[in-house]
This record gives structure tokens, sequence and C-alpha cells, in this order.
């Protein structure tokens, strides 16, 4: 958990592109408006890592387990560095187009997932589910923001950007969000760390 969330913390640094295109989260000494950057975006990237890793294998139980030597000398398997990055190549070409960049990252992560499935098919419902549970979780956690500060969805994202749906008043592409991150990095971690849950 503490490896997955060192990891996905460096998205933090991905916050110019969201402030205040997407969104314009209150921030320690307003770094977030004035600069792009912020600390709060590094906190909570380290956390939402280290739960979308571990969520799956916490509630089934599961362990992991190395993968056989068979099955890592398979055409499948040799896929993995590109079943990581299909994200990264992804993203900067549906920046091209001239629309709110939360819609390229939850493509992208969409995308990234589907390849993770391809290259590690035993992950496939692993990651469905993941992104299941992680979508339950962050709606609960944005949920429990607007209860404590009602109002603060409003205030915060930039709704005249998005499309204007809404589930439980909750706009639609943070919980698109939610769930192609949790459908993407649920897998991710163990095609970094070439393991899979155990059967």
């Amino acid at each position: 958990m503490l490896k997955a969330s060192l990891i996905t913390m460096l998205f933090g640094f991905t916050e110019p592109l969201f402030v205040p295109e997407y969104w314009s989260p209150p921030s320690l000494f307003n770094l977030a408006l004035e600069t792009g950057f912020d600390v709060e975006s590094l906190i909570f990237c380290f956390g939402i890592g280290g739960i979308g890793a571990i969520a799956y294998n916490v509630v089934t139980r599961q362990k992991l387990q190395a993968i056989s030597f068979q099955v890592r000398l398979t055409k499948r398997h040799k896929h993995h560095t590109l079943a990581v990055i299909t994200p990264f190549l992804l993203f900067p070409i549906l920046m091209l187009w001239d629309w709110n960049p939360i819609y390229p990252a939850i493509m992208s992560m969409i995308a990234g997932g589907i390849a993770n499935s391809l290259c590690r098919p035993d992950l496939a419902i692993k990651s469905f589910w993941g992104s299941v549970l992680f979508l339950v979780y962050y709606s609960l956690y944005v949920l429990g923001l607007e209860s404590i500060a009602p109002g603060y969805i409003e205030r915060v994202w930039n709704l005249d950007a998005l499309s204007g749906l809404f589930i439980l008043r909750i706009p639609i592409e943070e919980l698109l969000f939610a769930a192609s991150f949790g459908y993407y990095w649920t897998g991710l971690y163990e095609h970094l760390t070439w393991k899979q849950t155990q059967r």
C-alpha cells in the first residue's frame, strides 16, 4: 500500500492541468490558484493510490503470489510496459482537442485498464471490481465533504465547464474519474510488481 501511494503521489504534480479548468480546490496559502501546485494534491494522490491498490484484496481477503515462470514466457506477458504506459501515451493526444482535461484523463485511464486486462486477463475481474469498490469509497468521501460543508461541490468544481449531470449530487465526471482510476490502478500495481491474486 505504501509503495502504491508513493508512486501515485507523483500524479499530484498534474494539478496545474485541472486548476481552474476542472476545479479550484481550497489549498494552503491559496497555492492551487496562484501557482497551480499545492501540497494537498500530493496528499490526495498519495491517499487514493494506496486505497485503490489494496481495496479489492482487503475486501476479498486474497493474497498476492508470484507469477509462474511459464506465464512470464508467454507473448502476452511481454506487453507489461505498453499496458502500464497506455494512459500516458493517450492523454497528451486527447489533450490536443479543446475540452476539459478531466475527459482525456478518464478516457486514458479506461484505455489503461483495458490494456492491463488484455495483457493480464487474470486481472480483468479484479480490475472491474476494483473500479466498483473505489467508486463506492470515493462517492462516500465526496458526499462526506458535502455534508460537512454544504455547497462545497458548487464552490469548488467548475460546473459550468462540465456536463451538468449529477448522481447523488456528485458531478458525473467525478464519479467517472473514480471508476476509471479504480479500473486502471487496481490492476496496474500488480503489473508493476509482477504479481497476481491467488485464486
